[in-house]
């Protein structure tokens, strides 16, 4: 109020009742917003606090493990032998084991072979190498008898092609148990564990039992059986990697459980497994170019990417020099080469297809691929 005005002036408001509602309402919108932004940065602190302490951890269990390694390089132990069957009975049991079956003679020789190491054990105070000479011939009789006993290579010919005709009849029904329901999917998992000792070393096999870990953990309910279902999946996978590394189908699968084993982690081991999944996926790209399921999860990954939110592109941004970086229409080129490889591959494709074309703004290519999906049937929760 103007002092010239005197004590009859009257007050004039300089806003409205409107205009201060509305500053009112800005006001509120800035301190959520910070209030926001304040959990969002106390979340990032904890888990930046998490990785250093993972790290300090790993540092060292590894300066431990290390000195261990040192100290037992330094004090070695001494050899010992022991008082049970030694390397001579195994060697005698193999050789006369197939060769006689009577119980007084297996006895006797089971007694002959704790004498001859009751021996060895003397004369080993005497002389280590006198005992190094009777081991290496004991070895040359028992190949000789088994080279006597049995052809080999006509037993290798009969045990590999039977392995092989059994492997084929049973990977064919683990794959048509696969794409059936989820009681067929457990029978599948199942099978394939029974298996799992005679396979063990075949990657057709290996992957595949990856992938019904996959679908166990996909079927399941309970949180802990997820996680359980993915990481014994991811251990059997990286098994098959060591081996065969040029197996497109286990890059594939590696990269799958490593994003289910993902959803039960902190966010910062859900932002590196990214970086792990599409290296995977590329690589599966890389070994079998018309595979439609490879190009399907890298448009999943791109699509992911390019709605990460403001906390999880800020961790990347501090975890990683260079945060993962896709849009959109990435991810519409790879749904798109789902489609030319393979029409109607997958329903949640051809959803994912008109997703983008409505974050693109294009309405009326998005209802078209959206009448598209519904015409195929759902065979997964997905």
């Amino acid at each position: 109020v103007p002092a010239e005005a005197g004590d009859g002036a009257t007050y004039t408001p300089l806003l409205t009742q409107g205009e201060q509602l509305d500053v009112l309402e800005r006001l509120d919108f800035v301190l959520r917003n910070i209030s926001e932004l304040r959990k969002e940065v106390e979340e990032l602190r904890n888990s930046l606090q998490h990785l250093a302490a993972e790290i300090v951890g790993e540092v060292r269990s590894h300066l431990e493990e290390t000195q261990k390694v040192t100290r037992r390089r330094r004090f070695p132990f001494p050899r010992e032998r022991s008082d049970s069957t030694g390397s001579s009975s195994i060697y005698f049991t193999a050789s006369s084991g197939t060769a006689n079956t009577d119980d007084g003679e297996s006895e006797g020789g089971y007694t002959t072979a704790n004498a001859e190491s009751d021996y060895d054990r003397e004369s080993e105070r005497e002389s280590e190498e006198g005992e190094d000479e009777v081991s290496c011939e004991t070895v040359r009789t028992v190949r000789r008898d088994s080279l006597d006993l049995v052809n080999e290579d006509e037993t290798h010919l009969f045990l590999d092609s039977s392995l092989e005709e059994g492997l084929g009849q049973l990977l064919q029904q683990a794959d048509r148990l696969h794409d059936g329901n989820e009681q067929e999917k457990r029978e599948g998992f199942q099978l394939l564990l029974n298996n799992k000792l005679a396979y063990a070393d075949q990657t057709d096999f290996l992957w595949r039992l990856a992938r019904a870990h996959s679908d166990m953990c996909e079927i399941t309910e309970d949180a802990d059986e997820k996680r359980s279902y993915a990481s014994d999946g991811k251990e059997e996978i990286e098994i098959a990697l060591q081996k065969w590394d040029q197996s497109a189908e286990c890059h594939q699968w590696y990269a799958i459980l490593c994003g289910q084993l993902s959803e039960h982690e902190s966010i910062q081991k859900r932002i590196q497994t990214g970086y792990i999944f599409k290296e995977h996926i590329d690589k599966a790209i890389e070994l079998k170019p018309e595979d439609p399921k490879a190009y399907y999860l890298l448009g999943r990954w791109c699509y992911q990417v390019s709605h990460l939110g403001w906390l999880e592109k800020k961790t990347a941004s501090a975890l990683f020099e260079a945060p993962p970086t896709a849009t959109v229409q990435d991810a519409l080129q790879n749904f798109l080469r789902v489609e030319e490889l393979s029409p109607g591959f997958s329903k949640a494709g051809r959803v994912y297809i008109a997703k983008c074309y409505r974050d693109l703004g294009k309405s009326s290519a998005a209802l078209h691929w959206m009448n598209l999906a519904s015409e195929l049937p759902a065979n997964t929760k997905e």
